[in-house]
Parts: structure tokens; sequence; C-alpha cells
């Protein structure tokens, strides 16, 4: 994170240095510029001032009253005059002393070709460093006097320039130090909240889910917390489901295993002759129970092959009420040795339906099955069927033991199993709905604790398009069931 933080600082600040530079020098240039052509204005309003009154006074005092205007200047310690010659060489100073030539005659030559008379040259020398010098020439001015030159140090100028120079850099070296302040906080704010969330991460993949991340802000970075904590509680409760699963199916597995187990060493130790009984007792428990673990087994396949988007169907044109009639029946006898009543109201005729005959069977199974485990002796198991709406219903209605209304949601969940449940695994419900999904139709569960459950299958009925003879594989994938289960929801709702 310190490396974003420095890469993000030195972009930025880099950034900001060329913007307060190019501002800088923009400032600079424009005071320069500024105090430059104020110098070269005042300089030049004075020499017209001075040329004005020696062509207003009276020409035959012209000459002498050049040399005692220039001689008897009152600025001589801001500005020095002299005297030009028609040549452009100095005649007579302010100061008394002969000029260097260091200066050049720049300004002259510029105010020879200029339409107003005047020049301007900005240069250097030894004893007065950066100077401006202004001439004017004027064939007025009488005698061999040419031109007024008017020569002024910059020194004060450009330590003004300097002095705002360096208030600029205070002023971006405060602008820097605020950007490098408020930028570290900004920073800050998002990047120790994101560091947070990583450390979190890591801890959930490495599979500790009761850590949470402390949300403090109230913006994208918080909606990220709250959503990583969010995916923790659901990870936390799919690992306490995995785990409730896992034993449930160990236990479920154990049981008919160890009775296989047990009633195998009895009948290994018996004598089939003398304990003919109990052999034959034995070894219909261990039937029976190798039966139990094989529908298990079964079950289990069913659900790996949901979870993988592989669960096929076979199609093909059936009769519901064939199905439903051969399932009352199988159940028939175990429903009479528990004491319990099934009752199947057959009705006359419904539509065939276009679906799997063995996945259809199987929920059929599954749902009489739950009822008879719930169910206890005396009770009564109603089942009916019809057509209604373009579906067939099928019907199947206990007065068990019921499921809680906190349960009652989540029942159809994978690996959920009601607080009433007993022995199972608690993917059968899922298996069904998600067989009856695949149809297209609908599995509703309605109960009351204590009173009992109904269980609702509705499949819609064959299309007259659909050719009853064709046969066809079709494999639903992870797409059409995210499909499937919106449009259930949706008519559920």
């Amino acid at each position: 994170m310190q490396s974003v933080t420095k890469r993000w600082m030195l972009n930025f600040l880099t950034i900001i240095v060329v913007i307060l530079s190019a501002i800088m020098l923009i400032v600079v240039v424009g005071v320069r510029s500024f105090y430059y052509s104020s110098a070269e204005q005042t300089i030049t309003s004075r020499l017209e001032v001075m040329a004005n009154a020696i062509k207003s006074s009276q020409q035959s005092a012209t000459e002498q009253m050049v040399e005692s205007m220039v001689t008897g200047f009152e600025e001589k310690d801001k500005y020095e005059v002299m005297l030009l010659n028609k040549s452009g060489a100095v005649t007579l100073t302010s100061s008394g002393f002969s000029p260097s030539d260091e200066l050049g005659d720049g300004d002259f030559e510029k105010a020879k070709a200029s339409s107003d008379g005047f020049g301007m040259k900005v240069g250097y020398t030894r004893s007065a460093g950066k100077v401006m010098s202004v001439c004017y020439i004027s064939s007025s001015l009488g005698g061999e006097v040419q031109g007024i030159r008017m020569v002024c140090s910059l020194k004060a100028v450009d330590g003004e320039i300097v002095k705002i120079a360096v208030l600029f850099l205070l002023f971006s070296a405060v602008v820097i130090l605020f950007v490098v302040l408020s930028s570290t906080y900004f920073i800050k704010s998002i990047v120790n909240p994101i560091g947070q969330v990583g450390v979190i991460a890591t801890k959930i993949a490495s599979g500790d889910f009761s850590v949470r991340i402390k949300s403090q802000h109230n913006d994208e970075i918080g909606q990220l917390c709250n959503i990583i904590n969010y995916m923790a509680d659901e990870l936390q409760k799919a690992e306490q489901v995995k785990n409730e699963f896992i034993s449930q199916v160990s236990h479920e597995l154990r049981t008919p295993l160890t009775a296989i187990k047990g009633w195998g060493e009895t009948v290994l130790q018996s004598d089939p002759v003398t304990d003919g009984d109990t052999v034959r007792m034995g070894m219909n428990i261990m039937i029976s129970e190798t039966e139990r673990l094989s529908d298990m087994v079964e079950e289990l396949l069913d659900f790996s092959r949901m979870q993988s988007g592989k669960l096929t169907l076979v199609l093909s044109k059936i009769d519901v009420l064939a199905e439903l009639g051969e399932v009352v029946i199988m159940f028939g006898e175990r429903a009479r040795r528990e004491g319990i009543e099934l009752i199947y109201n057959d009705p006359d005729i419904v539509s065939p339906v276009f679906g799997d005959k063995n996945r259809i069977r199987q929920v059929f199974i599954n749902i009489l099955d739950n009822a008879l485990k719930y169910c206890d002796k005396g009770g009564t198991i109603r089942v009916t069927a019809k057509e209604e709406d373009g579906f067939v219903i099928a019907e199947i209605a206990d007065t068990g033991a019921g499921i809680k209304a906190a349960d009652l949601p989540r029942v159809k969940e994978k690996f959920v199993k009601g607080q009433n449940a007993r022995r199972g695994t608690g993917i059968g419900l899922a298996v069904a709905d998600e067989i009856i999904t695949l149809h297209k139709g609908r599995l509703q569960i309605e109960s009351e604790e204590g009173v009992g459950t109904t269980v609702r299958i509705a499949v819609p009925v064959m299309d007259k398009k659909v050719d009853s003879t064709t046969m066809q594989i079709a494999k639903i994938d992870e797409e059409e069931i995210r499909r499937y289960h919106e449009s259930k929801q949706q008519s559920d709702n």
C-alpha cells in the first residue's frame, strides 16, 4: 500500500509543481513586463517634459538653457541625463563625469529609426548593473545637441520582481504543503480501509468466517465493507449448513451400515437350518437397508448433477396420473404397516405432460416418503390430482407434525432441514424442486406446525405442437436453470 501512496503522491505532486512553475513563469514575465513598461513610460514622460521646455524657449538661448537644465537636473540620484551630438556621442552628463561606452548607442539608433524620435534599450554597466536608457532625438534642440538620453538603474525594479517571485515561491510551498497534507489524509482514508479489506478478505479466504470489517464511512468504501461482511455472513452460514449436512449424511449412512453389519454378523453366526427365521429376517433387513443406502446415494448423485448443471431430462409424453397411481400403490403397504391411512382420489382424466417419467416419479416418491416420515400412527395422507389453468396439479396432504413457520421459507433450500426434521439428508426437497423447475413447473409447500403439510406439484400440460412420439435428451445448463428459477420466483410472487 505504501508504494501506491508514494506513486500517487509523486504523480500528483509532479502535476502540481508543473502547474505552479508555469503560473510562476507567467507571473514573473508579466510583472517584469509591467515594471519595465512603467519605468520606460516614466523616463519617456520626463524626457518629453525636458524636450517641450527646450522647444518653448528662445532660440538664441536654447543651447545654454539645455546645458543648464542637464547640469542642474534635480533627480541626479535616480536618473542620469546625457546630451548627444549628431553622431550619438555624449557631450555632457548631469553627473559631470564622462560615461563609459559599455551602454552603446542602441537607443540612439532606435530613436533615429522611430517615428516619434524615442528609442529604448536595456543593458548592463559595471558601475550601475542593469540599466534602462531612453533616448530622444529632435533637430529643434539647438546647436550641436541632437538628442537627450536618460538612464535609470533597474536594480530597484529587479528587486521588486525578485520579491514577488519569492512571495510566489512561498505561496507555492504553502500550496504544496497543503496538497501533501490533504492528499495524505485523503489517501489514508482510502488506502487504510482497502488494506483492512485485504487483510479481512485474506482471513476469510483462509477459512476464518468470524472476522468482520468495521465500517466507519457511509460511502463506496463503506458499501464495500458491508458487502464483504455480508459475504462473510453468507459463507459462515454455508459453512455451518455444509458441516451440518456432512454430519447428517454421515449419521444417515452410518445407521443402515450398522444394521447391515450387525445383521450380517448375526446371519453369519446363525445355523440356516435351526435359525431359518432369523436368517430370513436378517436378510430382509439387510436388503431393505441396502435399498435405503442406494436411495441416499442416488439422491446425492442427483444433487451433484444439479450443482454442476448436468442434470438431464429424458423427455416424452407421459401420463402423470399413471405415475402418481403407481407411487401410491408402492407406498400402500408401508402406510398400512405404519398404521397410516393413505387415500388416493383418482380423477377421471387429465391432459398428458411432456417430461421425464422417471424424474416425475422421483418427485412423487420423495414427497410421499416425506409425508410418511412425518405422519404418526393413526394419521392420514390424502393424494389428489386435477388439471387447472394449463397445469396438471398433484396435491399430497398429510396430518403429520408440520413445519415451523420460521423453517418454512427455507425447506426447499439445499442442505436445510427443519427443526422437526426426522431422518434424511435434507436435500430431497431441493432436488425435487429443481426437477419440477426444469419442467417449467412449480412446487409449493403449505404447512402448519402440529396440523400437517400440503405439497402441490404443478407441471404444465403438453404443447399440442410437440410430437408425442419424439424422444429427446434435454441438457439443462446453469444459465437455463437460473432463468427457470427467476420465472418460478415471479410466478410464486
